[in-house]
């Protein structure tokens, strides 16, 4: 199945070659999880993330469909 991935701020290095801008499509397994796209992209695993699917918030273990898009950010901190 087709995915579509982003990584915004110090995630973008995690993205593999060939990925255009801050994403890159990915084929995947039915069945993978949010974690799987994590640990495929070898982001390290002490490294802070929150994930978006299709605009909701997602949990690690959320299990993906075809089409789907997942966002994945740095976790964010400030205002006043």
């Amino acid at each position: 199945m087709k995915v579509e991935v982003r990584l915004f701020a110090t995630l973008q290095p995690y993205l593999p070659a060939g990925a255009h801008g801050d994403g890159v499509s990915l084929e995947l397994p039915p069945g993978t999880t949010v974690r799987d796209v994590v640990e495929s992209l070898k982001i390290p695993s002490d490294l802070a993330w929150l994930a978006v699917v299709n605009g909701r918030d997602a949990a690690p273990e959320d299990v993906l469909s075809p089409g789907d898009e997942v966002a994945m950010f740095p976790p964010l901190a400030g205002g006043a």
